[in-house]
């Protein structure tokens, strides 16, 4: 065999070994995710009577600091408690620019699009463009262990 077949046949056996690799590094952690929040929402999430519907508990909430909730409810919800009031606060977390998922910073006291660069107030308006058009809030009350919101 010449030098320059080996050379190649190495090369390709390189790149064959570090292609699953390459493509698990590619993949987003979705999975994983819906599983979590399968297990974390054993809950009836039906709409009730009063238009309101259960989308986490207040364990939830006090553990992960929020609830994100993109599959039960009509529309994405994600619940949260105001740093300062301590009230709770349910918004649309779909950017108004382009539909990427704000990102919530407590810090900040702000919600973030990490796409480009929106970012919006607790109240859901628009606090930095490119976004023009405020997030939709929904109604949010507490009931014994349940976080009930009313979307829509």
């Amino acid at each position: 065999m010449e030098r320059r077949t080996f050379l190649n046949w190495v090369g390709v056996g390189m790149l064959g070994s570090f292609l699953p690799v390459a493509i698990a590094a590619c993949q987003s952690n979705a999975g994983n995710n819906a599983t979590a929040e399968e297990e974390a929402i054993e809950i009836d999430t039906s709409i009730r009577e009063d238009g309101f519907q259960a989308l986490g508990t207040v364990e939830q909430l006090e553990r992960d600091g929020k609830i994100l909730d993109k599959k039960n409810a009509p529309e994405p919800v994600m619940v949260f408690r105001h740093p300062e009031t301590n009230e709770l606060v349910a918004l649309n977390p779909m950017c108004t620019h382009q539909g990427c998922t704000v990102q919530l910073n407590l810090e900040t006291k702000e919600l973030n699009c990490s796409c480009h660069g929106s970012k919006f107030a607790f109240d859901g308006k628009v606090t930095n463009p490119p976004a023009t058009e405020n997030l939709d809030i929904f109604e949010v009350k507490q009931k014994g262990n349940l976080l009930l919101v009313k979307v829509g």
